[in-house]
């Protein structure tokens, strides 16, 4: 059967690193001085250096209302509504920015047959799969596909769709696009763990060109592991002030076990190459732990969370283009993601 490939990968972030201001306006935030100490300490160790976002660090004095001024400092927090205009409003100008740097030749866009979007943080219609066919003078034809709501592991599946359509219609090239504005969700607490969560997420987007052609990596398999009794510890639901989420802290216990029973089937034999989701510092050691990785296996990941934290269903694609920029032909991998369910996304691939 022919196989599937992902070709090649590209990122974009927005220009504002905003991690270092954010961390002092969120620690600022809460009331109780034993609440912030424990925070800051846990904010020092969170592993992360940057983080950018759509919203400007600084009011730009034109009263757009998408500086993050206006939109977290003035005592107000913005509704739902107000949330998603400023996602309309910035969500296609990162995606432009992705699609320029995959440098997308014409031969290529005349084979994009299916354009597929991975989101969970905004939502419009006509949305970005119009935006992206649009930008690149795709045909009107072009078949289109949303995943949405998925949270971090959306780009697994993203990939076993391209995979299944690649393999089907051996002439057809997919484009898949992975962009969150996590900024745009921030939400007022008092908990730490809740306000904690919050500094964890940066706004990014991958593109991803899939074919049957054989270069970069082949996508061998994919697998999905639904972690037992573990449901709600992930949740993502829509709210009057942005989406609501909650992040149990006993997810990195929950994944530490889940791997242990993935390591116990000896799926993960002969892996070389690791790209796991850099959802936290805290949930990359669980991994580790879990699978009895050396620490040098998951450096990747530790290097994109560092530089840009997690930026949902994007962030597993930085890494994966990090990783094939240096594989060796022949060498296995796994990517892995995870999200509500709570499940484990897998991928097995190797680079050619």
């Amino acid at each position: 059967m022919t196989g599937a490939y992902l070709q090649r990968i590209a990122t974009a972030v927005p220009e504002h690193d905003v991690h270092q201001k954010f961390v002092a306006y969120a620690g600022g935030m809460l009331k109780d001085p034993r609440a912030q100490a424990i925070f800051q300490r846990l904010a020092n160790k969170s592993g992360i250096e940057h983080r950018y976002s759509c919203l400007v660090e600084d009011p730009p004095g034109e009263g757009a209302g998408s500086d993050a001024f206006s939109f977290y400092g003035n005592g107000r927090f913005p509704s739902t509504a107000e949330r998603m205009k400023v996602f309309e409003q910035s969500a296609p100008v990162l995606a432009r920015k992705a699609l320029d740097r995959l440098a997308l030749t014409a031969e290529e866009r005349s084979r994009i047959r299916h354009v597929i979007v991975t989101c969970c943080t905004g939502f419009y219609a006509p949305g970005l799969d119009f935006e992206i066919v649009d930008h690149l003078g795709l045909p009107d034809s072009t078949e289109r596909t949303i995943v949405g709501f998925m949270g971090c592991y959306a780009a697994m599946n993203a990939l076993k769709l391209a995979r299944h359509i690649v393999r089907s219609d051996p002439g057809a090239l997919a484009l898949a696009v992975n962009l969150e504005l996590c900024s745009l969700h921030f939400q007022p607490s008092q908990q730490v763990a809740e306000v904690i969560a919050f500094t964890l997420f940066g706004d990014g987007c991958a593109a991803s060109l899939i074919g049957s052609e054989p270069t970069g990596v082949e996508m061998d398999s994919f697998n999905a592991l639904r972690i037992e009794g573990t449901r709600d510890l992930i949740t993502w639901r829509v709210g009057d002030l942005g989406f609501d989420m909650f992040l149990s802290t006993h997810v990195p216990t929950a994944i530490a076990r889940g791997m242990r029973q993935y390591a116990g089937s000896g799926a993960e034999d002969g892996v070389e190459l690791w790209a796991v989701h850099p959802g936290g510092r805290s949930i990359l050691d669980a991994v580790e732990e879990g699978l009895g990785l050396p620490p040098c296996a998951l450096q990747a990941s530790r290097c994109v969370l560092a530089s840009f934290g997690n930026m949902s269903s994007a962030s597993v694609m930085f890494v994966l283009e990090r990783l094939m920029k240096e594989a060796l032909g022949g060498q296995r991998g796994c990517a892995i993601s995870f999200g509500p369910g709570m499940t484990a996304e897998m991928m097995r691939f190797h680079a050619v």
